[in-house]
């Protein structure tokens, strides 16, 4: 699982984006709240992922997913 959290965007788009690069068929990204939220769910979808976010908190699990 790869956790963001507390980071400004884009870092953790780039972030999602290097492990992507291992092309697997599932990711688990735990991200903050708005910006954050919605960068790396638009990223994953453009590269042809489904995206499933679960509140944890004030946070997101983000499960991505072939």
């Amino acid at each position: 699982m790869l956790d963001a959290r507390g980071e400004s965007c884009p870092i953790p788009v780039i972030m999602t984006k290097k492990l992507m690069a291992s092309k697997e068929d599932y990711y688990e990204v735990m991200v903050d709240a708005g910006a954050p939220l919605e960068n790396v769910t638009r990223f994953a979808e453009s590269q042809g992922y489904k995206v499933e976010a679960e509140a944890k908190g004030g946070d997101y699990l983000l499960k991505i997913s072939k």
